[in-house]
Order: C-alpha cells, then sequence, then structure tokens
C-alpha cells in the first residue's frame, strides 16, 4: 500500500493513527495511534483528557498524546493493532491492510481547502499560509496540511501541521518562512507561544526553556499566522524514498551519550530526522530523532551532545551503529544539543 510520512489511516472501528514511517510491511501499514473515537472507551483509568475532545460527524474524539496510554489502550481494546517488529527490534503500532477504511493524505486536504466557497476561520488560516509561501516561490502542489486538519478533527486548541514535500523545498520554504518575518507577512513566535511550544514538547528538563528556544529560533520552521501556531514539517516526495521495508536491520544495544560532529544534515528535518556524525567510536555513524523536537537541532560541522538508544544497523552484510532519540514521543532523558 503507498502511504508515506505525515498521512493518517482511519480503522474500520474509527481509529485514526498517524504513519510515521517510509518503509512498511507489505500486510500493514506502521504508524501510531493519535485520534480515538470515545464510543471505544470504556476505562476509566486511562485518565484521558477529556477536555480536548473533537467531534466529526456527530461522534466526539479525543487525542492520544502520551505514548503510555496510547499503548494502554491498544493493549486492553486492539491488540491486533500492536506488532511487534523484528526489523526495528521494538513493539510498535500497525494496521492490518484489511482494517484500514481509508487513507487521507495531506496534498489531498490543502488542494480540497484551495477550492473551498466556504472555509472556517482556521482553513482560512491555512489557504493564507499556503497562498504566502506561495507568493515566495513555493508551489502549491509541494505543499499538504496533516494533523488534526486532514482528519478534520481540529478545535479552538489545534495547531497548524504544514506539510513540504520534498528535502529542497523544504529548505527553500524555511527560507522563504524567514524572509516572510522580514517582510512582515507571517510572524515569529512570541515568549507566549514559545512557552506553549516548550510544554508540549520537553517533559523532563533535558532541555532548559532557554536552551529549547535557542535551538528552535535558528531552525525557521514556526510561525504564526494570524494569533495560531504553525509548524513546516518535511516530507519526502515519492522519488526520494529510496529503500525498501527490511533491507535494514536494526538490534538494541542499550542507551548511550556520545559527543560528535555533524558531517552531513541533509535529512534533519525528515522523520527520522538523520545527522551523519563522526565521533571517538568510529563504528557510530549517524544519529536519528524520531520526534519533532529535536529535527533541524543541529547543522553541518556543529558538535553536538546526544543521549539515546544505541543500535547496531544490518545492511547489505555489514554492520554499523547509530544512536536513536525519540524512542517514545516525549523523548524522556534523550536529547539532541549543541555542544556549550
Amino acid at each position: 500500500m503507498r502511504v508515506r510520512l505525515r498521512d493518517f489511516v482511519e480503522t474500520k472501528e474509527g481509529l485514526f493513527f498517524a504513519v510515521n514511517t517510509y518503509y512498511h510491511p507489505e500486510d500493514r501499514v506502521l504508524c501510531f495511534l493519535r485520534y480515538v473515537n470515545l464510543d471505544l472507551v470504556k476505562d476509566e483509568n486511562l485518565n484521558l483528557n477529556s477536555n480536548n475532545i473533537r467531534i466529526l460527524n456527530g461522534k466526539k474524539y479525543i487525542k492520544m498524546a502520551e505514548t503510555e496510554k496510547a499503548y494502554k489502550f491498544l493493549e486492553n481494546y486492539f491488540p491486533e493493532y500492536l506488532f511487534y517488529d523484528e526489523v526495528n527490534d521494538v513493539l510498535m503500532h500497525s494496521v492490518p491492510n484489511e482494517r484500514i477504511k481509508r487513507i487521507l493524505r495531506p496534498n489531498e486536504r490543502l488542494k480540497e481547502l484551495l477550492n473551498l466557497d466556504n472555509p472556517n476561520e482556521l482553513e482560512e488560516k491555512c489557504i493564507k499560509l499556503a497562498d504566502i509561501l506561495h507568493d515566495y516561490g513555493i508551489p502549491y502542489k509541494h505543499m499538504g496540511i496533516s494533523g488534526s486538519m486532514v482528519l478534520k478533527l481540529s478545535n479552538s486548541n489545534s495547531d497548524i501541521d504544514f506539510v513540504i514535500y520534498g528535502m529542497e523545498n523544504h529548505k527553500n520554504a524555511r527560507e522563504a518562512l524567514k524572509n516572510a518575518f522580514e517582510d512582515k507577512k507571517l510572524s515569529p513566535l512570541s515568549n507566549e507561544f514559545w512557552k506553549k511550544a516548550y510544554e508540549k514538547r520537553i517533559k523532563d528538563n533535558t532541555l532548559t526553556f532557554e536552551e529549547f528556544v535557542w535551538h528552535e529560533k535558528r531552525k525557521f520552521n514556526r510561525g504564526v499566522i494570524d494569533g495560531v501556531m504553525f509548524d513546516l514539517l518535511a516530507t519526502r516526495e515519492w522519488d526520494e524514498i529510496t529503500e525498501k521495508y527490511g533491507e535494514k536491520r536494526y538490534r538494541s544495544l542499550g542507551f548511550v551519550e556520545v559527543e560528535g560532529v555533524v558531517v552531513d544534515a541533509t535529512y534533519a528535518f525528515d522523520n527520522p530526522a538523520v545527522y551523519r556524525i563522526e565521533c571517538d567510536d568510529d563504528e557510530i555513524k549517524e544519529v536519528v530523532s524520531f520526534t519533532h523536537t529535536y529535527a533541524g537541532q543541529c547543522f553541518e560541522e556543529e558538535v553536538v551532545v546526544v543521549r539515546g538508544k544505541l543500535e547496531e544497523v544490518i545492511y547489505n552484510g555489514e554492520s554499523y551503529k547509530r544512536v536513536v532519540v525519540g524512542t517514545s514521543r516525549e523523548a524522556f532523558n534523550e536529547y539532541i544539543k549543541l555542544k556549550k
């Protein structure tokens, strides 16, 4: 099945999963549970945040914002959506092909928005953002809308997850955003918005607020449009997806902290973000981050300190090591930051 990062999968029961990789087994899609029909929730012990309810077609949905609760929900009610992935050596969420009701794609959702006669307030802001980026040279065909907007489950608390397809296009979009800030067409985040982003992303003080903001401000992948925060998220074009599921295999080796020099950050804004590094351990070739917090965190020739899970990567009969940051969405006690 042809799916890629930032797409969403709706199951026949009314669960929405975010696709979180480009590579999938033939019989299922690897993804992560994001929204649940409240009719399916029976266990009060899950302590879900009922203040953040979304409505779609008269049904109530709730966002699964915490990794532990999402796994517990599936374990209790839909264990068939838990899959031990031998390739990645980890228990993952996945949807078997026969359980898929439909695939929701960000580029198709934006196309729909651009043709709406009566968009709502948040949809108008998405359209305006697309128009501004287009004015700075980004073609509409390389844009999309993901997150709650692609599902039509947004509410007054929703941010905009704006997708740019293609790594070079994403680089150009970040330059366009920088120019739009200078031209006052869009606004950088205020201190209030930075605090909101920090509270959402950092759960254990691995980065101080000052460290977080310093790293974020130089990325130019976040802004504000008419009072709503947005992210510019990178997704590969189809011709940039060159591997196949299972070509690389991974084996966990425990947790490490390493220091190294970044030698290639071409895919720094992808998911996973990939940083080729050189460090004292010659076998460690790269750092990857599966959490958006550490996308674009560093660039070529910068010295970084990294804490995460050490993995052996087996590829074409040879092996090397990588450090994985973001083994959970919250990335507890895992980080990438420049050496002070």
